[in-house]
């Protein structure tokens, strides 16, 4: 089974070095020197338990990628993907497997309306970043991937075969829907106010909880105009928020710091259309997202 993992950076990086170790044809997508680096010496994953090196089948790029693709995990940034799956429309076919691990809540209808491949609801909780080039860090005993279709179980099954070999944990829950706006309800909040603030995720909840609280709120609101249930999950948002180690933010937040293209249309901008789609009020989003816009 050929497998093509896209986006060879925390999450990418982490699955696709798993997987390598125990599958052989595994292919990576990066550019520039990591990819190069990736060819030369491998992919370090570094973990507070121990450390591990895998050489993928093969390193290259979307353009240069040739022959079929069986299985293909994109964990991209959001604003990457459609224009990722366009390019590699030469190798997508019915029968291809498309899970997307990125930030937001769009990705599988967007796919679908590209490609007439299976596409799975796709998220992924790490705490992992690229520390240089061919070295994954990856913080924390925290990683859990959700995936799954109803209407696909046969490829839903297949994949969780694969992580369970590479010893990925997993879930293929019933409501993966309600499983990905979850995930979406946190890291928009925490995403939104890290960045905001320009601070880190606990000191979110320590100094500024009330905006957290309002903020997870409002995305719940939106989840339930849309006929999902996120209320319960507002103090458990929270909990994790207290429980963080001091120095962990959000990707948006660090994009932010670096000068980097950033999610915040994915993150903030699409609660705020929703919310006037479905006229669901949305003042505090939409009041961050406004002057995260001008920055």
């Amino acid at each position: 089974m050929r497998i093509v993992v896209a986006g060879i950076g925390g999450v990418g990086g982490y699955i696709g070095a798993h997987l390598a170790r125990t599958q052989t044809d595994v292919t990576f997508l990066a550019r520039g020197s990591h990819a190069e680096t990736i060819r030369q010496e491998g992919l370090n994953i570094q973990e507070d338990t121990g450390s591990f090196s895998v050489k993928p089948a093969l390193v290259t790029t979307a353009e240069a990628l040739e022959g079929e693709i069986d299985l293909l995990l994109l964990c991209v940034k959001s604003y990457h993907i459609e224009s990722l799956v366009k390019t590699l429309t030469k190798n997508i076919t019915s029968s291809t497997i498309i899970i997307p691990f990125s930030n937001g809540v769009e990705h599988k209808a967007n796919i679908e309306r590209l490609t007439n491949a299976k596409v799975l609801y796709g998220a992924v909780y790490i705490l992992a970043h690229k520390e240089r080039d061919g070295l994954i860090v990856k913080k924390g005993k925290v990683f859990a991937a959700l995936f799954g279709n109803q209407n696909y179980p046969q490829e839903t099954t297949l994949v969780s075969e694969l992580f369970t070999q590479a010893n990925l944990r997993h879930k293929t829950p019933q409501n993966i829907e309600e499983g990905i706006w979850k995930k979406y309800l946190f890291i928009s909040t925490f995403g939104a106010l890290t960045s905001y603030f320009d601070t880190t995720m606990r000191e979110v909840y320590t100094l500024h909880k009330n905006w957290a609280e309002t903020l997870l709120n409002e995305v719940a609101d939106i989840a339930e105009a849309k006929g999902l249930n996120l209320r319960e999950e507002v103090p458990k948002a929270l909990e994790v928020a207290s429980s963080l180690p001091k120095s962990a933010s959000s990707s948006m937040h660090l994009d932010f710091q670096n000068g980097k293209q950033t999610e915040l249309e994915t993150l903030c901008g699409y609660i705020v259309k929703e919310g006037k789609r479905l006229r669901v009020p949305t003042p505090m989003m939409a009041k961050v997202y406004g002057v995260l816009k001008q920055k």
